[in-house]
């Protein structure tokens, strides 16, 4: 989603948004927790995406008023009634099934993270701030940073927040631009969308924005009771449009593997691939691992790196992309 103007354009090479206080403080009302609206729009946005040919429903006609599927045509492919569709889709909640979740999941062709929000979100509306989940924890256990340590290739520790926990010395060498420019605990969030690096770091910046917050959404539904989630939700949406209208679109995604291509700014290009591993032993932890193609130049450059990574820190500015 490219910026629409100059200014958004001038706010996002800043990492900040543009405007007054007063519409920054209403920013941070706006993402306090309100499971009903989160409930609201995340179906109505999920209706919108269905058109009745993908649902293989009959179109008489041209003319439609609606984008996607009407609320009868929803609750009928989810065989149920349209006062009890309506009902849940304003934010009512209150007594619904699982059965009736999969039936709406069905209608509405969810899929696997987007079916996992709908329930995270009914069953928080339905349990309340008392008896909220387990938050995921902030620290890494010895053994896991053993485990790190061990690991040849570059891999980290992070939570459902996208706080970057712990590292190996390679990991943390892939990811210098995170970790230099960070204050306190790295947060891959906070420097996609509020670092100026972030822009020449990733290749394809918007899909790693759109992943980002998409990561983020699914954690706020899993526990929308965690202030420190709301907090650096709060906080990116004051200071940047651009997680802003990403919020706004309730997608949510799970990161379980894939490719990125980083512009490292000692080694140059490097396209890697990841495999996120869960910690089953440490709510909301995951390990993620970095690979490249076996004699490919990314593993060429990965080699240059982890030599740079183990280099004594006066001699590293020697080692530059253009050396190898």
């Amino acid at each position: 989603m490219e910026p629409q103007n100059a200014e958004l354009r001038e706010s996002r090479s800043r990492g900040v948004l543009a405007g007054p206080p007063s519409s920054r403080s209403s920013v941070v009302a706006w993402v306090s927790v309100d499971l009903r609206n989160d409930i609201r729009e995340f179906l109505t946005s999920r209706r919108a995406k269905i058109t009745p040919e993908q649902a293989g429903l009959p179109v008489y006609g041209t003319t439609r008023r609606v984008k996607g599927l009407r609320r009868e045509e929803a609750a009928m492919l989810a065989g149920i009634s349209v006062e009890y569709y309506t009902r849940l889709e304003r934010g009512n909640a209150a007594g619904v099934s699982d059965d009736v979740l999969e039936g709406i999941a069905r209608a509405l062709q969810l899929d696997e993270a987007e079916r996992a929000h709908l329930f995270d979100l009914v069953r928080a509306a339905n349990a309340g701030a008392a008896t909220r989940r387990r938050s995921s924890q902030d620290r890494v256990r010895p053994t896991v940073q053993r485990i790190l340590d061990s690991i040849t290739a570059p891999a980290y520790v992070r939570n459902g927040r996208l706080d970057l926990l712990a590292a190996n010395t390679i990991g943390a060498a892939l990811y210098a631009p995170v970790f230099d420019t960070a204050t306190g605990t790295p947060n891959m969030a906070r420097f996609i969308f509020l670092s100026p690096k972030a822009n020449d770091f990733f290749d394809d910046w918007e899909r790693i924005a759109n992943d980002a917050v998409a990561i983020l959404r699914a954690e706020a539904g899993r526990d929308p009771y965690d202030k420190r989630i709301s907090d650096l939700i709060g906080e990116l949406s004051t200071r940047s449009d651009e997680f802003r209208v990403r919020w706004a679109a309730h997608n949510v995604k799970f990161h379980r593997t894939g490719a990125k291509t980083l512009h490292h700014p000692v080694v140059g290009d490097l396209t890697l691939d990841y495999e996120a591993l869960d910690l089953p032993g440490d709510n909301g932890q995951r390990i993620l691992v970095y690979s490249a193609e076996p004699l490919s130049r990314s593993q060429g450059a990965l080699d240059l790196l982890a030599s740079w990574a183990t280099t004594p820190t006066a001699s590293r500015a020697h080692i530059r992309a253009d050396e190898r």
